[in-house]
């Protein structure tokens, strides 16, 4: 399935528009699209990961089986090119790894994305049931006398105008339309610094011959915390910390390794990796934020636009997937005359958000090993 990029007309009125072609986008823009709704969805393309093949945010829980399969996309996706995951391993409030596997999970196992073809699924799955699909970046946003007006560069630098009785503001965490509408709500100063290690070449596959090792592996250090896991495009490395406590030296591909070197299960897991192969860190932020309220006149946020979770809760994409499929929908009941279904989503978000924060309490309430470090002081209210 190819997604039909262009030229769409951009003359006249659109039903809704869909800012960001990620998976809570491309959610919304098929839930809308199904709907017979005109609806356009604006994606800017990569965003210049390490690799061409590779976009951080690779973990799709069990519980997403069920979203899929009520959207239609489960018997496609489970074809695809993704690496199953069955559970996780952590040293978390302990230096002994725990295990947890999905063996058990009603829904089965989770997987390890290849995050630029899941994305690519999502936006053909948009276009093939109707939505229009534009390759730009939204740089604008007014609303007036009840319509919303978008700005939009395209590839070629031409800039242009997109009116819409709805804007869908799927842009990820800059949330560039909800930001001038909201107030957001951060609640830490979490980065992530990350690498991709035996990045596959042209046709090939990722990692290296001996490394078999599905399951997630999480481990905790005075300063943050680790995770690796494999995914198609090789092998994802990533260390998290707080802005202010981040050393100057995680920025080098040296100083990257050297800290990765002083763990004790992460180090294991990289053993098999040339230490040459081994690319200057991507840096990323990854604290929980929330915008307030998600949605008012005109306009809904999803995705990471709305609410983004820290990366220990493993719940980023479904999240996204479930966000954008309730804003499409509400979005719809909008258009239908349905007054309550802006109250009704921001309700929805309510639940997903107290969920969040008592697994993020609960969480890190487990890791007392270190209460003299700033990093664990800050989540567990040890006094300074």
């Amino acid at each position: 399935m190819t997604a039909r990029t262009g030229p769409v007309p951009l003359a006249g009125r659109f039903e809704a528009v869909v800012a960001g072609g990620g998976p809570a986008g491309a959610v919304a823009a098929l839930v809308l699209a199904r709907a017979d709704r005109r609806v356009l969805l604006v994606d800017g393309g990569p965003t210049g990961a390490p690799s061409a093949a590779f976009t951080i945010g690779e973990t799709l829980p069990p519980a997403a089986r069920p979203l899929l399969d009520d959207l239609g996309l489960w018997a496609a996706f489970a074809a695809g090119a993704h690496l199953s995951c069955p559970g996780t391993y952590a040293s978390w409030g302990s230096a002994r790894l725990h295990g947890h596997s999905h063996l058990l999970d009603p829904h089965g196992h989770g997987w390890h994305l290849d995050r630029d073809r899941f994305d690519a699924f999502l936006r053909e799955a948009a276009v093939a049931a109707g939505a229009l699909i534009r390759r730009a970046v939204v740089i604008g946003h007014r609303s007036a006398a009840g319509e919303q007006h978008l700005l939009v560069r395209e590839r070629r630098g031409a800039v242009r105008e997109l009116r819409s009785g709805w804007v869908v503001d799927a842009t990820g965490r800059r949330a560039l339309i909800g930001r001038r509408l909201a107030r957001r709500r951060r609640q830490d100063r979490l980065v992530a610094a990350y690498t991709l290690l035996g990045a596959r070449g042209v046709g090939g596959v990722g990692g290296h011959a001996g490394d078999q090792e599905l399951r997630t592996l999480v481990e905790a250090v005075p300063e943050g915390w680790w995770y690796t896991a494999r995914v198609p495009a090789g092998r994802v490395v990533a260390h998290l910390t707080d802005a202010d406590l981040a050393a100057d030296r995680l920025r080098t591909a040296d100083g990257f390794r050297y800290a990765a070197a002083r763990t004790r299960h992460v180090r294991e897991r990289l053993s098999g990796y040339d230490p040459a192969d081994s690319p200057a860190p991507y840096w990323t932020a990854a604290h929980g934020l929330r915008l307030s309220p998600p949605a008012g006149p005109g306009w809904v946020a999803a995705g990471d636009a709305a609410i983004a979770f820290d990366p220990l809760s493993s719940q980023g994409i479904l999240t996204a997937l479930h966000t954008g499929a309730h804003a499409g929908r509400a979005v719809d009941r909008c258009l239908a005359g349905d007054t309550g279904a802006l109250a009704s989503y921001a309700s929805f978000l309510d639940g997903v958000a107290d969920a969040y924060h008592h697994h993020h309490a609960q969480s890190y309430a487990e890791e007392r090993r270190w209460p003299e470090h700033p990093f664990w002081r800050r989540r567990n209210g040890w006094p300074h």
